[in-house]
């Protein structure tokens, strides 16, 4: 098989590539590299069945030769990012799903769209399932990003009812692992490199708002899994364990035995959502997935990969 990848340079896509290789794919990576690094492929360039192509999603896209599979990755995913960059990140979500799809139904491929917990918004409904339509400000500063994604699901649903594609949705909630950017801006990376550095791990808000942290070979383990059914509707792919912020905070200092940091508190920003936990019963019933690695493993591996990097 054929897969082609957008975003695969980035955190979660380099994962993508390495494993659609291992299952005997030839993949092809397409990234502008605005948030993804050549870094993180560069293991992969000597594979002949592994090709990149630098370009923006955005623009229009084609390949020549077959395609079995298309997914889109392609997009700023962190608020540091999608702040700096809301305009890139709007055509993302918009030009770059339907150029994406374009290339899906001319090749008569599958097409699976990494949609977000993010179009919950600031949810009123807790755990959130999938039948949740979100309670979402459209023209607040994280607009720019929900909204690409709720429209990037709006069009991949068309897709599929007029033109017959073969779709599928998933909505990632909070993951982690190596290749994370250390100036990510989220708050792991952000608590990692903070601790490393002897740095004071900066809360904002009191710290009792709440996430949910997957670890990125489980995520990747249910997105091959969801690529190979036939289903359409979105579903959730994260780790229902939920652990305040403040909690979190202290688990990291104490993967870091010595450090001089502290915990400081700054004013919580607009429209963060305070509580975030996905129900995973369709990923469950429909693939046969969830988490294997805990959070204590996960944070141990993710850290040695910061420590090679801080």
């Amino acid at each position: 098989m054929r897969t082609v990848i957008t975003g695969g340079a980035g955190f979660i896509g380099s994962h993508l590539c390495e494993r659609f290789l291992a299952e005997g794919h030839e993949v092809v990576c397409v990234d502008n590299l605005l948030t993804g690094s050549r870094g993180n492929i560069e293991h992969l360039l000597g594979d002949p069945r592994f090709r990149f192509v630098e370009h923006n999603v955005s623009e229009p896209l084609e390949l020549e030769g077959s395609v079995d599979a298309v997914l889109h990755f392609a997009s700023p995913a962190s608020p540091a990012d999608y702040l700096a960059h809301p305009i890139p990140t709007l055509k993302a979500g918009s030009l770059g799903t339907h150029n994406a799809l374009g290339l899906a139904k001319a090749k008569e491929a599958r097409f699976l769209l990494a949609s977000t917990s993010e179009v919950y918004g600031d949810p009123d409904v807790h755990p959130q399932t999938e039948d949740y339509w979100g309670h979402v400000n459209p023209i607040g500063p994280r607009g720019c990003y929900d909204e690409a994604k709720r429209f990037a699901e709006a069009i991949t649903m068309a897709y599929h009812r007029y033109h017959g594609v073969s779709t599928r949705i998933v909505r990632i909630f909070n993951t982690y692992g190596p290749r994370m950017r250390l100036n990510d801006g989220r708050v792991l990376p952000n608590f990692m490199k903070q601790a490393l550095r002897g740095e004071p791990l900066t809360i904002y808000g009191r710290g009792d708002q709440t996430r949910s942290f997957c670890f990125v070979s489980d995520l990747v383990e249910g997105i091959y899994r969801l690529l190979g059914t036939d289903y359409s509707s979105p579903v959730n792919l994260g780790n229902p364990s939920e652990i305040t912020v403040a909690q979190l905070a202290r688990e990291i200092l104490d993967l870091v035995p010595g450090t001089t940091s502290t915990i400081v508190y700054h004013e919580l920003p607009e429209d963060d959502p305070k509580r975030r936990r996905p129900d995973i019963t369709r990923a469950r019933t429909l693939l046969g997935w969830e988490p294997v690695v805990d959070r204590a493993e996960g944070l141990r591996r993710t850290l040695e990969y910061f420590r090679s990097v801080v």
